[in-house]
């Protein structure tokens, strides 16, 4: 038994025991992971919830004549608004209720549609 501890300290395993040297070698191991952890965040985690926070904004200022875009690709305009539902216009004397939340792109009356085919 005496011999194996031996030849193991020789051969360069560490010894046992707390040494400050064990701290900085166990930050450099965690480092590489707290960094992507913080990549994530920053890059995909945070655009994601100002996105979120932005479109929950726009959905709670519809407002009655308003284009919307629905989730669905349907393009209408708003008639009626509800607390959870809004009233749009799919057609002429079409009305559907839709949710709020289901409204995917709000587009003012002052916006423009854009053309099927160039003006020459």
């Amino acid at each position: 038994m005496h011999l194996t501890l031996g030849l193991v300290t020789a051969i360069g395993a560490a010894p046992v025991g707390g040494a400050s040297g064990d701290l900085t070698g166990m930050l450099v191991q965690v480092f590489p992971f707290i960094a992507i952890i913080a990549l994530f965040y920053l890059m995909i985690m945070r655009p994601q919830q100002r996105r979120a926070k932005e479109h929950a904004a726009r959905i709670s200022a519809v407002k009655r004549g308003d284009t919307v875009v629905l989730s669905s690709g349907m393009i209408g305009k708003v008639v009626r608004v509800e607390e959870q539902e809004v009233g749009v216009e799919i057609a002429q004397n079409v009305t559907v209720k839709v949710v709020k939340s289901m409204v995917a792109e709000v587009r003012t009356r002052g916006e423009p549609a854009p053309a099927n085919d160039p003006k020459s």
